[in-house]
């Protein structure tokens, strides 16, 4: 990875690093209509301690990142994290940056007590599954994902 870039943890006080990655990830899921939500909202969500959000950093502009959710559970008294969503900007692919993300937060979240750091991938999207798996999980399991929307 660059040694210009940086990965931080982002805070409440990081609300211009949470748009910019937000903006990412719009743009890199092709999310047509987006909508950015309010500051307010944004500020709430930064502020809650279930909710992380990690931003890869070059100069005072992000070009990757993620967000994670904790996940408390009742077989274990460690709780599990969750990445949401993960995104590198496409001139910085394949450089090792979404690597060193990936390693960051799972440090992270083993220096904070957690048992696991997981993620989900569709089988369709094969880039997202072969860099998973270039990060060296310690397993894969097959998953189908089901979703009941509001109709």
């Amino acid at each position: 990875m660059d040694k210009d870039l940086h990965i931080k943890k982002l805070s409440i006080n990081d609300i211009v690093h949470f748009e910019q990655l937000i903006k990412l990830f719009a743009d890199i899921f092709e999310m047509k209509e987006f909508c950015m939500p309010k500051r307010a909202y944004l500020h709430k969500l930064l502020s809650k301690d279930d909710f992380h959000v990690f931003a890869v950093i070059k100069e005072s502009s992000v070009i990757g990142g993620l967000t994670a959710y904790t996940l408390s559970q009742y077989y274990c008294e460690k709780p599990l994290a969750y990445i949401f969503d993960l995104a590198v900007s496409p001139q910085w692919q394949r450089q090792g940056v979404g690597k060193a993300l990936i390693q960051e937060t799972k440090l992270y979240f083993q220096q904070n007590g957690y048992e696991a750091l997981f993620v989900q991938a569709e089988n369709a999207d094969t880039h997202a599954v072969e860099f998973y798996r270039k990060t060296q999980p310690t397993t894969e399991d097959g998953v189908l994902h089901f979703t009941w929307e509001k109709q």
